[in-house]
């Protein structure tokens, strides 16, 4: 059995039943069966098997829950790329994973016609009906598909997804997580939600993250419900989505929630639909949940990583307003435990490092044996991030790991920006932290020292960042300072760059 299996049997139990709707377009789970089919024959004519990997550039489509489901049936695994980052940080992480496949969709078509040199080993293909006259069209390799057998032997063991993640080093990570951490993350998500198959789900988040793919969208597939996708979110599209179609569920960043109150009509709109709204991924402010509860609507927080598929820490709502300011519970099939500096369990109510157990936890990062031993020791996925449990049994977060930003639901590694900030000729010493920000949570703030009497303004900073790092990383402000303070081993105390830029008023 493997998870192509869900939709082939909801197929076949419910063949009137929609299971994607997509810019005015639906597929029922039969259409949706069919799609993954010929998928499956696409991989195989590019020679893609068990084992191999193929990438997918573009923003939400169906096509790429398409391959999803024809890498599961193959045995093959899909890395989705990250469309905001630069195309040099996209030809890292395909180098790493060794991608026998890219499929750009036409958006991103000109900014990788020159990646194929460097990619001898990988196919590229153009998605949809306009290509770049080099590439094979998707559109005619879907044409001339025909099912074959179909393939045998790919089970729940068999690794299916590639998430990258960056580092605290500024190098990414693949995450590598296998059909059955899918599929017990379905199980945690599902129990999250009380999710059935009369759910209708709007779906915003981008699906190069496990927040935005698995959270609601592949358990919606594994409960037999209706996904609404939208491209990329637009809040009034958004709006007009629960207005007219009348989701159950869907799942709001700080970001969507600030942009969507910001609406003429929103106030006076109908959203008596949605009987949950699920988000997490970020500290969410005390007054932005209560202004969800006031409209009765249940505000559930999760905690998770994309090493954890994620689901694994998570309110319900059955519990959500007695726990307002916390993320919950332990996730049905996840065990959780905080430990000190020293590895010892922490008395409840004291801090500590969360960890993370469960058959829903990568199996290993991607190439990267000495990140897998530090990440996996003990068995336990330890997440670097700092929290504390009650006397119920109820986790809360007080901390993120050590300096990274959360900006918008992304995250931000600071050494990354930093390693680009010293490329810089006029730059000396440069350290990058996370300012708070009403709208996205947390923004990046650089804070440099220049070289003698160098000149250097805010712009020519900005300008330094196009083309080296995805826009949403680029610093959103920037601090000249005489020097950087420091502790007495000479590392950079980043606390009071911190309580410094919050202060400054850019």
């Amino acid at each position: 059995m493997n998870i192509a299996d869900w939709i082939e049997k909801w197929a076949q139990a419910t063949p009137n039943k929609v299971a994607l709707r997509f810019e005015g377009e639906e597929l029922t789970y039969p259409q949706f069966n069919a799609a993954i089919k010929a998928g499956t024959e696409v991989l195989r004519h590019l020679g893609i098997g068990p084992g191999d990997r193929i990438a997918y550039l573009g923003q939400n489509h169906p096509q790429l829950l398409v391959f999803l489901f024809a890498c599961a049936r193959l045995g093959a695994l899909l890395v989705p790329l990250n469309w905001r980052l630069a195309p040099r940080e996209h030809v890292g992480m395909l180098l790493d994973c060794g991608a026998k496949a890219l499929f750009v969709d036409e958006p991103y078509l000109k900014q990788c016609e020159k990646l194929d040199a460097e990619l001898p080993g990988c196919r590229f293909v153009a998605v949809g009906e306009i290509g770049n006259g080099r590439w094979p069209l998707l559109a005619d390799l879907l044409r001339q598909a025909k099912e074959e057998a179909p393939p045998a032997g790919v089970g729940l063991d068999s690794p299916l997804l590639i998430i990258y993640t960056s580092g605290t080093t500024g190098s990414p990570k693949g995450a590598v997580l296998t059909q059955e951490a899918i599929q017990y993350n379905a199980f945690n998500s599902a129990l999250l939600h009380d999710m059935t198959r009369q759910d209708l789900i709007l779906a915003l988040l981008p699906l190069f993250h496990v927040g935005g793919l698995n959270v609601q969208i592949t358990t919606g597939f594994y409960v037999g419900a209706t996904v609404i996708l939208h491209r990329v979110f637009d809040p009034e599209l958004v709006l007009e989505a629960i207005v007219t179609q009348k989701p159950t569920l869907t799942i709001f960043l700080p970001a969507h929630m600030q942009a969507l109150r910001s609406l003429p009509n929103w106030e006076s709109s109908d959203l008596s639909s949605l009987r949950a709204i699920l988000t997490g991924s970020c500290f969410i402010p005390r007054d932005m949940v209560r202004y969800w509860h006031d409209r009765g609507i249940p505000l559930l927080n999760m905690y998770g990583a994309s090493e954890t598929a994620p689901v694994a820490i998570h309110q319900t709502t059955a519990n959500t307003f007695a726990t307002e300011g916390s993320i919950g519970f332990p996730a049905m099939h996840c065990e959780i435990r905080i430990i000190d500096a020293n590895g010892d369990e922490c008395p409840t109510g004291e801090p500590g490092e969360i960890l993370i157990r469960g058959k829903n936890v990568m199996s290993h990062y991607w190439n990267n044996e000495e990140a897998t031993r530090s990440a996996l020791a003990g068995g336990w996925f330890h997440s670097g991030d700092i929290g504390y449990v009650n006397q119920e049994g109820c986790y809360y977060i007080i901390d993120r790991k050590k300096d990274m930003i959360i900006s918008g639901g992304e995250n931000i590694y600071p050494t990354e920006l930093e390693n680009v900030l010293m490329m810089h000729p006029d730059v000396q010493e440069a350290a990058v932290v996370g300012r708070p920000d009403a709208h996205w949570g947390e923004v990046p703030v650089a804070v440099i020292v220049t070289k003698g009497n160098r000149s250097l303004g805010k712009s020519d900073i900005l300008e330094w960042f196009n083309g080296k790092l995805g826009r949403y990383k680029h610093p959103k402000d920037v601090i000249f300072v005489d020097e950087l303070p420091r502790n007495e081993m000479r590392k950079v105390v980043k606390h009071v760059l911190r309580d410094m830029v919050a202060s400054h008023s850019g």
